[in-house]
Parts: structure tokens; sequence; C-alpha cells
């Protein structure tokens, strides 16, 4: 199938809260991680959603051109192509975009889709992630509105985050404190400032305990009655029940019962790239250290070309990042969900 158009992408995060589950969003580099995120939803029979943060899109630009909208683009491009040999609807967006970046990434795609709709096409990607983690709420939410609207007139669904996620991503290193909690005053600030929807719409990451990296399973202290508590003021005030589409970052080292009752409050994307990245490399260490004498060519040898052929190792990748692929779609339930 296709990209998925603005219409189908929409109908998609409204089945999921119906539903009650969640895309998995997998971080992508390249475009053999592309296709083990493709591989991985068609083998779940689940749509998802891919994505790009700035440094892998800086990385898909080559590492000598180091241009982030380069390598969106080119990543979008080539994901167009290939994405209809899979049996599956996947949406494009752009991860976590901090305020220093905005004129170098996020600003300039969005340009690049308001052109493409004002010719009657789709927009490069479907959605984009505003992270104005790092500074305070009301210049989060000033920005906030100025690129929803932007957006919304490229036909684009923006997502953005309130409280602060904590860990490290792409070189962003946030403490472990109490602002890894999102208030309920947050919530209604923000429906105060962008609306819920009337202005364009969006997804929001709000954060309940949530941490970048790498964890084991409980390590991480995440509170998901939090989306509850935003979800219920919402809902007191104007009305609306589940009013949020929500995303869960930081979900490695999660239970499997804390994503699902995070799920159950209106989590409609759950962002995917620690666990994906170690099952991609896994079995390409696992190559290297049973080949070794193959893939180096040891004391004027000649090595063995079929092992440090990278097909022989990457197709091992592909497979294993496909396996996790699937395993998140049962985890979050979107397994043998897809639009016919």
């Amino acid at each position: 199938m296709p990209i998925a158009t603005p219409e189908v992408y929409a109908e998609m995060l409204d089945r999921a809260k119906a539903g009650r589950f969640a895309y998995p969003a997998i971080n992508v580099t390249s475009s053999q991680t592309l296709h083990a995120a493709l591989r991985g939803f068609a083998e779940a029979e689940s749509d998802g959603i891919v994505q790009v943060s700035t440094g892998g899109a800086e990385f898909l630009s080559g590492t000598t051109v180091k241009d982030m909208v380069t390598g969106s683009v080119a990543f979008a491009e080539f994901a167009k192509v290939v994405a209809e040999k899979y049996s599956v609807n996947v949406a494009l967006h752009t991860d976590h975009c901090p305020k220093d970046k905005l004129d170098g990434f996020m600003r300039p795609l969005i340009d690049i889709s308001i052109e493409r709709v004002k010719k009657g096409l789709d927009p490069l990607f479907q959605s984009h992630m505003w992270d104005g983690s790092a500074v305070p709420l009301d210049e989060n939410l000033v920005i906030a509105q100025e690129l929803l609207a932007k957006c919304a007139a490229a036909r684009i669904i923006m997502e953005l985050e309130i409280g602060v996620v904590g860990g490290e991503e792409d070189g962003v290193d946030n403490e472990i404190n109490d602002k890894l909690y999102t208030t309920a005053e947050d919530a209604l600030k923000t429906v105060e400032a962008i609306g819920l929807g009337d202005k364009g719409r969006y997804m929001l990451a709000a954060t309940f305990g949530n941490v970048h990296g790498v964890y084991k399973p409980g390590n991480v202290q995440l509170r998901p009655g939090i989306l509850k508590e935003l979800q219920d003021a919402v809902e007191a005030k104007y009305g609306k029940e589940r009013a949020f589409d929500l995303v869960f970052h930081g979900g490695s080292g999660s239970l499997l019962e804390e994503i699902r009752e995070a799920v159950d409050y209106g989590v409609v994307k759950m962002n995917v790239d620690t666990d994906t990245q170690y099952a991609f490399t896994r079995p390409i260490a696992d190559h290297m250290l049973r080949n070794y004498d193959g893939v180096l060519k040891i004391d004027g040898e000649v090595g063995n070309k079929k092992h440090y052929d990278p097909r022989s190792y990457g197709k091992a990748a592909e497979t294993s990042m496909a396996e996790r692929v699937v395993v998140a779609c049962q985890d979050l339930r979107s397994a043998g969900t897809r639009l016919k």
C-alpha cells in the first residue's frame, strides 16, 4: 500500500483510540532499517509509523553532508516507493525537534509540504514533532501555536511535548526529576493555547515518568494514571472524553501492564528505538564473532567474501529487527488491525 494520505492517517489514529490500541513508531536511520520496520508491520498485519530523528535525518544525508532536510527528503521519497510493496499503511513522522533545530529541520520540511499541497499533492510527511520540553511551558505553547497553524496548512498532524522525557537521545540529556510528570494544569493550558483540534489536529506527548535509553523492566518508574488525570481534567472542563491523542516516549524498560494501561488512557503512538536498535545490531555482532577469520584478512589471507558481504549479515539484522517490531505491535494491540 502507498504511504498513508492525511485522511488515512487520521482514520488510523481514530481507530486506534476507539479500539484501545496504539501504533509503534519505529525510528529508522537507513534503507535497511526502514525495510525492517515495514516488514515487521506487514508480518504483524498492523499499520504503523516510521520516523526519523534529527540525528537520524542527518545520518541519512551522508556522514560528510550532515543536512537534516536533505536526509529527511531522501528518506521520505525512498519510503514512498518501497512502501507500496508492503500490505500495510504507514505514516511518516519526524521525531524530537528542539527549539535550536526548528529552522534547520521542522520548519523547512513543513514549507516543502505546504508547496506540495498547493500543487495538489500530499504532504511529504504526515506528522512532525515539536519538542519544547526544554523551554518554559508558556514559550513552548506560543511556538506550538505558530507551528500548528503551519502544519494545518500543510495537512500535517503536529506532535508536541509538555513535561520532560528523562535520559538522553540525540545528544539531548534531561535530568530525572519531577518535571517528568505532566500536570493537569499543564494539560488545560495546552488546550487553552492550541484547542482540541479546531485549530489543527495534534498529538500530545505528555510525560508520566518516561525516560529515554536502556533500562531493565521495572527500573523506569512510570505512573500511567497521570494520563487519566490529564484526560479527566480536560473532560471535566470541555466535556470531551479522552480528548488527547497521546504519545508514549521512552518506553524501553516499561512493563507490559504499564504500556497497556497507558494505551487504555488514550495513547495512540508509542516510540520504539532502543529495542529495535539492539535487535538490528545483535545478529551483526553474532555474525562477526562467529566468522572472525572470514570478515578479516588475517595474516595475509584473503578472508571469505561471503562473510564480509554486507548482505550476509544485513539480512539477519533486518529479520531480527522485524521480529522486534512484531512484538511491539502485539504489546500495543495493533497486530491484526490493519486497514483493508
